[in-house]
């Protein structure tokens, strides 16, 4: 008998707002998923979309990039700079044929322990749904086969 499906989630996270709302979610004892492994960086601003595909290319079956709200960002612009290299980013994921309903872009301050706690557990049911991400691994073989020409 088979296990049921556990989703690996990859979050890249800002150290200032959203790692210290999940460390208030820890503090709290509030319960989520354990599916998720965060990669902290300094802000939002400093995310690849690289950072992306390559979390989808080394396994994970989905990805949450999280910082601070709005105009609450430490170094001032980082959230402006990353909402929009998500928009173009979007365009990409189309354009490759990676689902959108894989990776989520959010926003949770130090003090929305319950946000992060909440989004985590929707995140993982969401793409426990979806299944298993094996799309990438079907476009690395295709890439790895022999060129005839």
């Amino acid at each position: 008998m088979s296990e049921p499906f556990e989703p690996k989630i990859v979050a890249f996270v800002c150290t200032y707002c959203t790692y210290a709302g999940a460390d208030l979610a820890g503090t709290s004892r509030l319960k989520y998923p354990p599916n998720i492994r965060m990669v902290r960086l300094p802000c939002t601003g400093r995310i690849s979309p690289m950072f992306i595909l390559k979390a989808l290319q080394k396994g994970a079956d989905g990805v949450l990039v999280s910082g601070c709200h709005p105009g609450d960002c430490h170094f001032t612009q980082g959230n402006y700079h990353a909402r929009r290299r998500w928009t173009v980013f979007r365009a990409l994921l189309n354009f490759t044929g990676i689902p959108l309903e894989r990776i989520r872009f959010s926003w949770i301050s130090a003090a929305e322990g319950v946000k992060f706690a909440e989004l985590i557990s929707s995140l993982t049911e969401d793409i426990r749904k979806l299944g298993p991400f094996d799309q990438y691994k079907a476009m690395i073989h295709e890439t790895e086969a022999p060129v005839s020409l």
